[in-house]
């Protein structure tokens, strides 16, 4: 559904072409002090405008209709709300007949027997990942100064050598391509004892929220896919202290789905954008016949280079939902 969380549980609505967007976070303790500008500087993170992005530039300024009262928050629902203004709906007529490939048209016209929202995506857009930001900074906020959540990239175009970045983003863009990458995100000062053994781990947990945004392929933690290609006693990670600390942390600060007390590592492949103006072949649904097909619109060249503030958003929400 559209609702995620147990003791702090956000609900998203809208879509990226309807009025407004918006998210209700639930359990969110009374006597938080909360301001409009509180949220300024993840939103401008998540902003678009910087190279490799979407032209489409929103204001994205919040307006909280619920849940705060004299700059302190109630214990009632919040309810933060964002206006969508700066749409081109009818660059998306074509997707009806000729879905978008790599992209949620097809299966979501199939689920929604037609009637959902192609207008910038609908409900499938990564605009709405701005709900997933807002969320986040009132989960900052709850989380305090004990425990920080920080995500960066660590690779753009199958290349970690940042110094190439610029470029690979140039050769994509003059090729009316994209290009996909990794967000890493560390977790420090997290208790030990969050998550369960079995079917509400932390990383399927963590795993869970970050499929929520658009685009992400994989997750993984510590040492990740690498662990398999490692011996038992390269993997093993001795403790080095009574206090639960280990050598090189390659659990990435989770045993048996709780967490250890080491740094909470995980990292998060997200795919190149399925939007593209290069000239590709697919299949249109009314004349069923294959035909050549360019995207257009504005579209983000490398959707990762806005993900970490996202990264760090769906991080803190698990966290909080599980103290």
């Amino acid at each position: 559904m559209n609702s995620y969380g147990k003791n702090f549980r956000i609900s998203v609505f809208g879509e990226s072409h309807g009025d407004l967007i918006g998210v209700v976070m639930d359990g969110v303790p009374a006597g938080i002090e909360l301001d409009i500008e509180d949220f300024a500087g993840d939103l401008l993170r998540r902003k678009a405008g910087a190279k490799g992005t979407t032209p489409r530039i929103e204001g994205d300024i919040p307006r909280i209709v619920s849940g705060l009262f004299e700059g302190c928050t109630t214990g009632a629902p919040l309810t933060v709300v964002f206006e969508n203004q700066n749409t081109r709906s009818a660059d998306y007529s074509l997707f009806r007949d000729i879905p978008r490939p790599g992209h949620a048209d097809f299966v979501a016209q199939v689920k929604h027997n037609f009637f959902n929202d192609i207008r910038g995506g609908g409900h499938f857009s990564g605009r709405m990942t701005l709900c997933l930001v807002a969320a986040g900074v009132v989960a900052k906020k709850i989380l305090g100064e004990e425990i920080k959540v920080e995500a960066r990239i660590v690779e753009i175009g199958g290349d970690r050598d940042e110094k190439k970045w610029e470029g690979a983003l140039d050769q994509a863009i003059a090729e009316g391509d994209s290009l996909g990458g990794v967000i890493e995100c560390v977790c420090n000062g997290v208790p030990i004892g969050l998550g369960e053994p079995m079917f509400d781990s932390a990383e399927s947990q963590i795993a869970h929220l970050a499929f929520s945004v658009p685009g992400v392929r994989g997750v993984e933690f510590g040492d990740g896919f690498g662990a398999a290609r490692m011996r038992g006693s390269e993997h093993n990670d001795c403790f080095v202290d009574n206090m639960g600390h280990t050598a090189t942390n390659g659990a990435g600060g989770i045993n048996g789905g709780i967490t250890n007390g080491n740094p909470l590592v995980f990292r998060v492949a997200v795919k190149p954008t399925s939007s593209i103006s290069k000239v590709q072949k697919t299949f249109n649904f009314i004349t069923e016949e294959m035909v050549e097909f360019s995207v257009p619109g504005r579209h983000d060249a490398c959707i990762a280079l806005r993900c970490p503030v996202i990264i760090e958003a769906i991080a803190a929400i698990v966290l909080v939902d599980n103290l």
